[in-house]
């Protein structure tokens, strides 16, 4: 998907939900299906740097968190 997509970061698929529960990510239910809710997590080197939820208001989400890597002259 992030190739297809060309996107200049990766994606995680966690479909079975193991990482979300060993982290205890927050989930919710729909229609039956359990899914993630909106987050976004900041990680460099494996390690897990930083967590933003709740991701509100969403449309000022992404400039949140480049204006978070700028401050710490991380590459966005």
């Amino acid at each position: 998907m992030a190739d297809r997509l060309h996107l200049p970061f990766d994606i995680l698929s966690d479909h079975e939900f193991k990482l979300c529960d060993v982290l205890r990510l927050p989930t919710f239910e729909a229609n039956g299906t359990r899914l993630l809710k909106r987050l976004t997590l900041i990680a460099r080197d494996g390690r897990i740097e930083h967590v933003f939820y709740p991701v509100f208001p969403p449309n000022e989400s992404a400039d949140q968190v480049l204006r978070w890597l700028r401050d710490r002259s991380l590459p966005a």
